[in-house]
């Protein structure tokens, strides 16, 4: 009985010699791993934050990347120690992580655009974006979908890879902080074309929000099939412009009225041809 406990006890103290130092290398290197990997991703998040032109969005996704690669790496070593083949393991997620992005590959098209957004930044928070036609103002961007509103109140929810894939025309920056005003105002053609360039011109003057350099452009711009069209194109702050165009749509047409200028409505003539009857149609 003693021969056998001596020789379990001489087996416990050879597999302690073989596998303790391993065991003691792995959880040092565990701990290492994880400190290093905290300590890296810490470094990278404030690397980050201080670049102006990265949304705050995108600062916390660099740390946790390298945090995450770090670890991994980490445990690939620990398990090599052991002498785990760490070849066909790496091999392994390799092809995992290739099977899981060919079924994600409709989310993660979406995170690659989010990230291309962040980082470049065609709009802000508060933004009107004109998409596809359809204009929406940006309530939060993030990594899968944009939420936005439309300027009537609905919520909208659109996919990055909708937004990153087509022109985006961020309606609240322009070149120079100012926008043009193009409109059309049409008057018949029996009335006085000076005329009427006159008292557009002179509602271009008076009015203090439309912007005299850029110089306003009136001039008759086509003869339409029931008006000769006059061409009134000025130029605004960019925070002017919506309330100045309704005001000028109103103002111009009764200043053009008062003038003696008429604004034709859309109208068309039909001749009708009766043809005589023939004698035979009237006999009975």
């Amino acid at each position: 009985m003693s021969d056998q406990f001596t020789n379990n006890l001489e087996r416990l103290t050879d597999y302690l010699l073989t596998y303790g130092m391993n065991v003691l290398g792995a959880i040092a290197t565990l701990i290492a791993g994880y400190i290093v990997a905290g300590w890296l991703g810490r470094m990278v998040n404030g690397a980050v934050k201080k670049i102006d032109k990265i949304d705050p969005v995108f600062h916390q996704l660099p740390g946790k990347i390298v945090r995450v690669a770090v670890l991994i790496f980490t445990l690939i070593a620990v398990l090599n120690r052991f002498g785990v083949e760490t070849t066909s393991l790496i091999a392994l997620l390799g092809a995992a992580g290739l099977a899981i992005g060919l079924a994600l590959q409709g989310t993660l098209s979406n995170v690659a655009a989010g990230v291309m957004i962040l980082f470049f930044r065609p709009f802000n928070i508060g933004d009107a974006v004109q998409l596809d036609g359809k204009v929406y103002i940006i309530d939060a961007p993030g990594f899968f979908i944009c939420k936005a509103h439309l300027p009537d109140g609905p919520l909208v929810f659109i996919p990055n890879s909708k937004i990153w894939g087509q022109t985006i025309v961020n309606l609240s920056v322009t070149d120079k902080d100012i926008r043009r005003i193009d409109e059309s105002y049409g008057i018949a053609y029996d009335d006085n074309i000076d005329t009427a360039l006159a008292i557009l011109n002179q509602i271009a003057r008076e009015e203090s929000r439309i912007l005299q350099d850029p110089a306003p452009l009136i001039k008759v711009d086509s003869l339409g099939d029931n008006s000769v069209n006059i061409l009134f194109r000025v130029w605004t702050l960019r925070t002017d412009w919506w309330g100045t165009k309704l005001d000028l749509i109103q103002r111009c047409k009764e200043k053009l009225e008062q003038g003696g200028c008429s604004i034709p409505f859309p109208q068309r003539e039909i001749h009708v041809f009766q043809e005589a009857a023939k004698v035979e149609d009237l006999r009975p």
